[in-house]
């Protein structure tokens, strides 16, 4: 955490792709982002190798919690976000990929850019011209900037305006 409160984000984007690649046997799977439910959080638990709380973002009321999937494969979840709309932008106060997806080992890759990009999809759809922010771990700046076209605000807040933006949502998010 900074000293803000805000939690540094720490996801590695290893690929942008349309999908997630299954890194074994490299097939790609369609994904979809949906709302998290009560009952999903019973999986999503540090118990399970889960880095964060999950209850407690999606108790938050300011709040909106997602869950990436496989199409057709709903009760799997690949990865997380919790994000907040704000008055010019939308903040991403927590990624985080599935357990099994982290490392060298990870099932899935594509994760991580499967998420931001909803979250510019969510700028766009609520009139934010598809600003996103975020606050980084300072030792991952540069890959931000590198793999995400962010750019670096202030201190450890990074920045994904229009343009880049809307590339993500372009390689994402087809129609």
């Amino acid at each position: 955490m900074n000293n803000k409160g805000q939690i540094e984000q720490s996801f590695i984007i290893d690929k942008l792709t349309d999908s997630i690649l299954n890194t074994i046997s490299g097939d790609s799977f369609q994904t979809e982002v949906s709302r998290i439910t009560s009952v999903d959080l019973k999986t999503i638990i540090k118990k399970n190798g889960w880095n964060f709380d999950w209850k407690s973002e999606f108790k938050d009321i300011q709040k909106e919690v997602y869950k990436l999937t496989i199409v057709n494969n709903s009760n799997i979840i690949q990865g997380a976000l919790s994000i907040t709309i704000e008055e010019d932008h939308v903040y991403m106060n927590l990624l985080e990929s599935s357990p099994f997806n982290i490392g060298k080992n990870k099932l899935y890759e594509g994760v991580s850019g499967n998420l931001v990009a909803f979250a510019c999809k969510v700028s766009f759809q609520k009139g934010l011209d598809g600003f996103v922010a975020f606050t980084s771990k300072t030792n991952l700046i540069k890959h931000y900037e590198e793999s995400l076209g962010a750019f670096h605000f202030k201190n450890q807040r990074m920045i994904i305006e229009t343009e880049a933006s809307k590339k993500l949502v372009k390689r994402y998010f087809k129609s």
